[in-house]
């Protein structure tokens, strides 16, 4: 999967999620006894937006976290491999899926996140393991064994032909159903955040602040 797909998806399986969440405790708090029904403004439905389709998702998801921060994290596993294995390190990986496509990184991620919640009740490492979960099961990792369970089977990783990885990519992007159905919903899903973001008027505040 590339940069649309693992972005996109991500983000509209993190709305998802929130607006489960969000249906859960408003259900939840309207099933408490009568005298307790005090619902508060995080379990109660927003009209913020509403004229704008799928606005109300965003906002929500906004509220919770750094979107900015979950759009990364979809993206860290490539951000940090490719360049290591296919520029710098080239002659030594010749791999673009490498250390951090392995579940050895996603628990450091998800622990250092831990951390930061208990302490100062930071999320922004947790959003991050989140993006990276969905960018290993996005990528079939565990169809990779050697690299996904690094260093179980050793300390080196599997060599791949990159001379003709451009090319290869462009390719897949017209013929391979597994690249380019993937790419289209997450190019969809972000064409809906965009848009969302522009007629809500809120670019600057999600570029500045990731909420929306």
């Amino acid at each position: 999967m590339l940069l649309f797909g693992h972005a996109g998806m991500t983000l509209a399986i993190a709305a998802l999620a929130n607006y489960a969440m969000d249906s859960y405790s408003l259900q939840t708090a309207r099933n408490r006894p009568r005298w307790s029904q005090e619902i508060s403004s995080d379990e109660r439905p927003t009209g913020e937006h509403r004229s704008i389709p799928g606005a109300s998702w965003v906002s929500a998801l906004g509220r919770r976290i750094d979107i900015r921060v979950l759009l990364i994290g979809s993206l860290l596993s490539d951000i940090v491999d490719k360049p290591l294995g296919q520029v710098f390190f080239k002659e030594t990986f010749s791999n673009g899926r490498i250390f951090c496509h392995s579940l050895l990184f996603l628990p450091l991620v998800s622990l250092l996140g831990l951390y930061l919640y208990r302490t100062r009740r930071r999320v922004s490492f947790l959003v991050l393991s989140f993006g990276v979960l969905t960018h290993l099961i996005f990528d079939w990792m565990w169809q990779q064994p050697r690299t996904l369970l690094w260093p179980l089977f050793g300390f080196t990783f599997e060599k791949v032909d990159l001379s003709n990885w451009l090319q290869g990519i462009l390719h897949s992007m017209y013929a391979n159903p597994m690249v380019y159905v993937p790419e289209v919903v997450g190019l969809a899903a972000l064409s809906w955040f965009a848009l969302a973001l522009v007629r809500g008027r809120t670019v600057r505040t999600f570029i500045t602040h990731g909420r929306y």
